[in-house]
């Protein structure tokens, strides 16, 4: 089984970089949808007992402080991972970084 950092990344290629309509993870296809405002892509899975929703970020947020948004506009593609209504990281081109929220609510490396 892979960790819950490789589950991301791999979820974050096969839904933005590979561009797929959906997800598969341990045999389980998971439905990668659109949001209906801003047409981002959103996928939502288990890992273990864990529910996990991740959101594409989105470029056009208004906010000058979003440094993700800002990386959005420049062509990067990332994903938002959140878990009980927390985000708890985010994947970029490929690479995670976790928010300290990770450690926190306890979820596994």
């Amino acid at each position: 089984m892979m960790t819950l950092g490789e589950t991301l990344i791999a979820v974050w290629h096969q839904a933005l970089a590979d561009e797929r309509p959906a997800v598969e993870l341990e045999g389980k296809r998971h439905r990668v949808e659109k949001t209906s405002g801003k047409r981002l892509r959103t996928v939502s899975f288990d890992y273990g007992a864990h529910r996990i929703t991740g959101i594409e970020q989105n470029p056009r947020t208004a906010s000058t402080a979003s440094r993700w948004a800002e990386m959005a506009r420049q062509g990067k593609r990332i994903m938002q991972f959140s878990f009980e209504g927390r985000y708890v990281g985010n994947v970029s081109e490929g690479k995670l970084v976790r928010c300290p929220t990770w450690s926190a609510l306890g979820l596994p490396d």
